[in-house]
């Protein structure tokens, strides 16, 4: 029985899907109450080619994220639409906080801190970046490097680690290339939600 409901869910999903593309984007799509609950098919994700315009990457990290982590993804890609950049942008953004920081927002660290670097994108006060305060609000702190990254010329067209080195002068600048997978699943998962 659970197989011929499963398959009459696909056959709606195909069908809405088919007609998606035919008739134009779909947004969201409810199939017909199954057992007594709906099921939605997905909106429409970020293109794969956009997230990750120089192909899959090799090499790559990941971490699971707890609560705190996600909805700072969120605020991200929130503060990136804000700043009117693409979803590219977000990817990067996101890519050089879960190097900086791990999508943590970071107070200072005492001895571990590197100088007074804080929030998401371990920014520096001293550095000009903004108060401890503006910069430990995560929209602020990505807005501020959205800001940076606006004024990379060509900034779009260059690997995710030159980009972010450009932006935040890393001692490890060969470091952010790790996280862009993760950061394009992410900005895939959340970017319409």
């Amino acid at each position: 029985m659970n197989s011929i409901i499963r398959k009459s869910v696909l056959g709606v999903a195909g069908l809405a899907f088919a007609g998606g593309v035919f008739a134009g984007p779909v947004v969201e799509v409810q199939a017909a109450p199954v057992t007594g609950s709906a099921v939605a098919v997905a909106e429409s994700r970020p293109d794969t080619a956009v997230l990750l315009p120089h192909g899959e990457p090799a090499g790559q990290s990941r971490i699971d994220l707890n609560e705190e982590q996600v909805a700072n993804t969120k605020a991200i890609i929130a503060a990136t639409k804000k700043a009117g950049m693409d979803e590219r942008a977000a990817v990067v953004a996101i890519a050089t906080s879960l190097q900086e920081s791990k999508l943590e927002n970071l107070g200072h660290l005492g001895d571990r801190n590197d100088h007074d670097s804080q929030g998401l994108f371990q920014q520096r006060p001293s550095s000009g970046w903004g108060t401890v305060e503006q910069i430990t609000d995560p929209e602020y702190s990505t807005l501020a490097f959205l800001k940076g990254l606006k004024q990379v010329d060509g900034w779009e067209g260059m690997p995710l680690t030159k980009a972010a080195q450009t932006v935040q002068v890393s001692a490890f600048p060969d470091h952010y290339a790790q996280w862009e997978k993760q950061a394009a699943d992410l900005v895939a998962k959340y970017w319409n939600s």
